[in-house]
């Protein structure tokens, strides 16, 4: 959480110290496919979230920019006589809030490609029921994220955008996600 904040302090010391070079904030929604694996064992589901950032330029066709989002996910995985017959473990995803840096270049007057990386934390549900009961658990997992993307202009002060996401988090967790995005610039 301490590296979301310092990310958003990030931004406004940005739009402040160059507000001539900025293009400006960005506000965007985006959803998508989201798998989870740990240790090399998964499921995939749907990734839903929203998105703040703020892009200046730094040459005549390089930019750079930070960003913040806050997603959510379907992705869910059960698996039954886990440790007994007829128990049953559930690992389910939960909020992701990430905050990253991302630089790149106008490939044409309307489109850009990117690359990003960055901080993310989620939050990952574990819930294992046998004939005791049940036991759930949550735990927030630090990581890294890096990734890749297109944004395209289709109006005057909107964009849509193609990405990749690759998230490593502590304790042998890894996410892939591919997502689209619409979003508006101020």
């Amino acid at each position: 959480m301490r590296a979301y904040v310092i990310a958003l302090a990030s931004v406004a010391a940005v739009a402040v110290a160059t507000p001539a070079a900025a293009e400006g904030f960005r506000a965007e929604l985006h959803a998508g496919w989201d798998h989870a694996d740990v240790f090399g064992d998964g499921d995939s589901g749907i990734l839903y979230g929203v998105g703040l950032g703020y892009d200046f330029k730094v040459g005549e066709r390089v930019f750079l920019g930070v960003e913040a989002n806050l997603d959510d996910s379907t992705q869910k995985e059960c698996e039954s006589n886990v440790l007994v017959t007829n128990d049953r473990l559930c690992v389910k995803a939960g909020r992701d809030i990430s905050a990253a840096v991302r630089v790149g270049t106008d490939v044409s007057e309307a489109g850009k490609i990117y690359a990003l990386a960055g901080y993310t934390n989620a939050r990952f549900k574990v819930r294992y029921t046998d004939a005791s009961g049940t036991d759930s658990e949550g735990d927030n997992l630090d990581g890294f994220r890096l990734g890749a993307g297109y944004q395209h202009a289709i109006g005057s002060n909107t964009y849509a955008k193609l990405e990749y996401r690759y998230s490593n988090y502590e304790a042998g967790v890894e996410r892939h996600q591919a997502l689209v995005g619409f979003g508006v610039n101020f």
